[in-house]
């Protein structure tokens, strides 16, 4: 059974049909990129997967359950995180204490002291996870709002780790990285997917490529080819509507 599922899914805004009866599925462990030209319907597609936008008409199914009238922090309890291009982070609170408000949920559930003393341990056992993967443990007492644009970056990917997600929506993670940081986030996220399955929207093909993963590609709001990136790169159709602009839109920067 896929982790996730989207059936015919149809969305429009201002009488522009943005997704066009998608459908579109992850497997459990499975880390996949979302990649198309601008206005394709790739973030509107993490919206509706995230609970962020209702769609017209179609069906989401995550972990075998409709999910589709569930509010984002409903998801979230069910193992869904979701990280947006631009930092959500407490700049004014620690490293260590933003992973600490991160696992914070799990400490509302209630119960007795030998169970919160339990809950404590297992998230603090959590954060020390997301330090080591993140590399982040010499920057623990730091406040979050010091680190560079690329560690904060990875602060927010570990603190969605904390909350152990069973899937994790990226949306643009190396956008103003530096290339040393985007190697560095791929390593992160090769580490990140031995513990949930990740879906990912990105638009930096360097980046795409240091992974051996399966790609989506998204067109007019519908899926035009999907595959293993070697496959999908030589596609005529992909060519056509996204790689080669992009190849051209790169030469022009180059100049």
């Amino acid at each position: 059974m896929s982790l996730l599922e989207v059936n015919n899914v149809s969305i429009s805004f201002d009488g522009v049909r943005v997704l066009d009866d998608l459908s579109f599925a992850l497997e459990p462990g499975e880390l996949r990129f979302l990649i198309g030209p601008n206005g394709a319907g790739k973030t509107t597609l993490i919206d509706v997967v995230s609970g962020k936008t209702r769609p017209h008409a179609g069906r989401v199914t995550f972990d075998g359950a409709d999910v589709l009238r569930l509010e984002p922090h409903q998801l979230v309890r069910r193992g869904m995180a979701r990280k947006f291009q631009t930092p959500a982070i407490f700049p004014s609170l620690t490293v260590r204490e933003n992973l600490e408000v991160a696992g914070g949920a799990d400490q509302r559930q209630g119960g007795s002291w030998g169970l919160m003393r339990a809950l404590h341990a297992d998230i603090q056992d959590r954060i020390a996870d997301a330090l080591q993967l993140t590399r982040l443990n010499a920057d623990v007492q730091t406040r979050a709002g010091l680190l560079s644009h690329g560690q904060q970056q990875w602060l927010e990917i570990g603190m969605l780790l904390v909350q152990r997600p069973r899937l994790m929506l990226l949306d643009e993670p190396v956008a103003g990285l530096t290339r040393a940081e985007r190697d560095r986030t791929s390593q992160l996220l090769k580490g990140v997917q031995d513990r949930c399955a990740i879906l990912i929207v990105e638009h930096d093909m360097a980046f795409v490529r240091q992974f051996d993963a399966r790609v989506t590609v998204l067109h007019q709001g519908r899926v035009l080819v999907e595959g293993p990136l070697a496959m999908v790169q030589k596609d005529e159709r992909v060519i056509e509507v996204y790689l080669g602009r992009l190849d051209k839109a790169e030469a022009q920067a180059a100049a």
